[in-house]
């Protein structure tokens, strides 16, 4: 963490200077450390493509930076209507990631061929089929991509680590899902998606918590070599049915284990380009933070301690700590137990605040990335020592996706 915070008051002193135009709250993206991230994303993927997971980023002008850095590859959207929104703005290869129930966008997916042949949809149910045929407003063929189950299951699956995504766990229930969908007219598989979240999304190097960073380190290596010889297995059940142009996996936590198998033919990653907070506590990597987003401070209530406005902005998951965003810079800055984080205000703790003005700026990092898009209508983009361009976020293009 150390290098992490090396630059800390420099950076802050830059930012304070190439924003003080601008009011706050504000949010920033340090286009410096953006590229870097980009860059060490694709040395860790060894040569294979990356997904740029559009909902960690949501700013199309990003999103098109990125996809310009020769590595990456495609975009894994969240929603249909965002997925249909990008492919309108020209981008050729979209992959939903996620389920939808979109039956007007349906209507359009399957009535125009432009869309149908950029869009990718996952499945893992046959009521989806039944949807989706629903709700056809024309012939065009829809692009399937099936998603493997990912969870560790240990003690004969009485305990399970992983989020609880697809019903289809083995390779033989992949297989017979993937002969259902290509009997069905209108219907075809396309690739396999598996997304290993207790691997790519679970740090497992905990300041203070040796044994807890242990523990994972050790579930890490068994969800590891499980899943390897799962996906394997279900890569090769899969091409008895269909042809296949891609299998994705991962994330931005476990880039190098999910290239390390050969049945991968591409990854996802789309955090470690922003650098959140939950993102610092990796063995594997080590980034830079990107996006922070700076509040006013507003009061002084008294020595060691500062208020600023509001600031509240939690990210999803289960409720704690750790989805508060974190103040920044100035470093020694902490909430007050009894407040937190607050919608309307938060007051600040610590001897850096006996140095802070009313005017000045805190700089926060949010707890996951793209979420704090949802929070700023626009990103600052700063090279530099100046802001060379400001762009529209999803919300701010009157967006939202959700």
């Amino acid at each position: 963490m150390a290098n992490l915070f090396a630059t800390a008051a420099s950076d802050r002193a830059r930012y304070d200077r190439v924003t003080a135009h601008l009011d706050a709250p504000l949010a920033i993206v340090d286009l410096a450390a953006f590229d870097a991230n980009a860059a060490d994303l694709v040395r860790r993927a060894g040569g294979k493509p990356i997904r740029v997971a559009s909902k960690s980023v949501r700013c199309r002008a990003l999103v098109e930076r990125v996809l310009a850095v020769e590595g990456f590859a495609g975009i894994m959207s969240f929603t249909l209507a965002e997925s249909i929104w990008l492919a309108r703005s020209g981008f050729e290869d979209v992959l939903l990631a996620y389920p939808s129930a979109e039956r007007a966008n349906f209507g359009l997916l399957t009535a125009d061929p432009k869309l149908a042949a950029a869009v990718t949809v996952v499945l893992d149910d046959p009521a989806q089929l039944d949807l989706i045929d629903a709700a056809r407003e024309g012939t065009e063929e829809v692009r399937v991509c099936l998603e493997l189950d990912t969870a560790l299951h240990l003690l004969g699956g009485r305990v399970r680590i992983g989020a609880r995504r697809s019903p289809l766990r083995t390779p033989e229930a992949l297989g017979a899902f993937a002969e259902l969908v290509q009997r069905r007219p209108g219907f075809r598989v396309v690739g396999l998606m598996a997304y290993e979240g207790h691997v790519a999304g679970v740090g497992d190097r905990i300041p203070g918590r040796p044994l807890r960073s242990r523990a994972i380190q050790l579930m890490q290596a068994k969800a590891r070599t499980e899943l390897a010889e799962r996906r394997a297995a279900a890569v090769r059940r899969l091409r008895q049915v269909a042809e296949l142009e891609f299998v994705n996996g991962g994330g931005t936590g476990s880039v190098e284990s999910t290239v390390a198998e050969r049945a991968v033919t591409e990854v996802a990653a789309g955090s470690g380009l922003y650098l959140p907070r939950l993102f610092d506590n990796y063995r594997s990597f080590q980034g830079r933070p990107a996006v922070l987003f700076a509040q006013p401070v507003v009061r002084r209530p008294g020595v060691g301690v500062v208020t600023v406005l509001g600031g509240g902005y939690p990210a999803s998951g289960a409720a704690g700590a750790d989805r508060s965003p974190v103040p920044y810079l100035p470093e020694g800055l902490g909430y007050d137990p009894q407040e937190g984080a607050g919608e309307v205000q938060t007051p600040l703790l610590g001897s850096a605040a006996d140095d802070l003005l009313i005017g000045d700026r805190v700089w926060f990092r949010h707890a996951k990335a793209g979420e704090l898009c949802e929070r700023f209508p626009e990103l600052h983009l700063i090279e530099g020592d100046r802001v060379v361009r400001t762009v529209p976020t999803y919300r701010g293009e009157g967006h939202t996706f959700l």
